[in-house]
């Protein structure tokens, strides 16, 4: 079979936002703005999910127990979803990111939203995000070295490093997301998984926020010192 790959916009820094300000201004999004995301966003997004970030030894941006990479993650591309660097679009399908080439690999053609969103209980923000992130784990590349721990204690650690990076990235870009963890495994898996020993794990919509959360430093302090006042 041909595959199409699309070669992502290399990793730089482009955000202006301290990680304090990202970290303050972390919320989970469940409405989105009707409007596609920018190529390079999606590249930064993927990067920090699970890209590489010592090409000496391999490690990448999100740790991982023993370094065994048990994740694969996936890019569920709405129609007029991403908008490429000509200023067309990508092509609505279900591409694999690649890691060391940090790269998509389309594995089907067409807009799978709906079919994941139905999949995940009906959730209609998967439907409204132009792209959702789909993270699959195949365990045994845990449990070869650490056995059932690793299956119920590292792996899920993995993916709560990997979520928290996608969830700062977003919010680095003036994007959303939220970590979705309601869907049935089996459906999820038709959908996207390119290997019969995967397992979903997260779905993650991303979008432009229908509305930005505001916070400030300020109301933190204002908030901390009127909880010690009480004490």
């Amino acid at each position: 079979m041909d595959f199409n790959y699309v070669f992502l916009p290399i990793p730089r820094k482009i955000s202006s936002i301290s990680v304090e300000e990202v970290i303050l201004l972390r919320r989970s999004i469940r409405r989105f703005k009707k409007e596609p995301i920018d190529m390079d966003h999606l590249s930064m997004i993927l990067w920090a999910a699970y890209g590489v970030t010592d090409p000496r030894r391999g490690f990448r941006a999100s740790p991982s127990a023993g370094a065994t990479y048990p994740l694969e993650v996936y890019a569920v591309v709405g129609e007029k979803g991403v908008v490429d660097e000509k200023g067309g679009y990508i092509e609505a399908g279900v591409y694999r990111y690649i890691v060391e080439q940090h790269a998509l690999k389309q594995i089907k053609k067409g807009d799978f939203r709906d079919a994941l969103a139905k999949a995940a209980l009906d959730q209609d923000w998967i439907r409204q995000a132009p792209v959702n992130i789909v993270v699959t784990a195949i365990f045994e590349r845990t449990t070869m070295f650490y056995g059932e721990r690793g299956r119920v204690r590292y792996v899920p650690m993995d993916v709560g490093h990997l979520g928290q990076n996608v969830y700062l990235m977003a919010v680095a870009l003036g994007l959303g997301t939220v970590a979705i963890g309601a869907f049935i495994d089996d459906k999820v898996a038709e959908i996207v998984a390119e290997n019969k020993y995967e397992i979903p794990v997260y779905i993650m919509p991303i979008g432009k926020p229908a509305e930005i959360p505001r916070t400030s430093f300020e109301d933190i302090e204002k908030y901390i010192l009127g909880k010690r006042r009480k004490m």
